[in-house]
């Protein structure tokens, strides 16, 4: 989580909102791609760090498949990028903060779990929540 805060204060200085994301290898040693938000930088209403990070781990592995795959996040993930997370057939997602408004791994929806679907990853929240939450609140508030 550590790694996707520092991805986080990257989005910041791109004058995006602070959410970060790591890409971890089925082993859960090795960074495979990490990505930070990114719609400011590129004016893409897609580049969310979720969907960065994704993107850049499929480059690197060769193919779309991220099965095994480990996808960290310091905020949890929106209904895009939770259907990212499933159609990507990433293993576990762990994300810090919780998004009340529009989260879709436990909060407001809880997409990535939903058994009608073919995959549905694990779901660890809540590390480094603070941290996470505090970023965020931060960033606003100085808006």
């Amino acid at each position: 989580m550590r790694l996707a805060l520092d991805e986080a204060h990257r989005a910041v200085r791109g004058g995006d909102v602070p959410v970060g994301a790591v890409v971890l290898s089925a082993d859960g040693t090795t960074v495979l791609a990490t990505g930070h938000n990114e719609r400011e930088a590129t004016g893409d209403p897609t580049a969310h760090a979720e969907v960065v990070a994704l993107r850049r781990a499929a480059l690197e592995l060769g193919e779309w498949r991220l099965t095994g795959c480990t996808l960290v996040v310091t905020l949890e993930p929106c209904t895009m990028c939770a259907g990212a997370l499933v159609q990507s057939r990433v293993d576990r997602v762990v994300y810090g903060a919780r998004d009340e408004k529009a989260g879709a791994a436990g909060s407001l929806w809880d997409l990535v779990r939903d058994r009608r679907l073919n995959h549905r990853p694990e779901v660890i929240e809540g590390v480094l929540a603070d941290e996470c939450a505090s970023l965020l609140t931060d960033f606003f508030r100085d808006r």
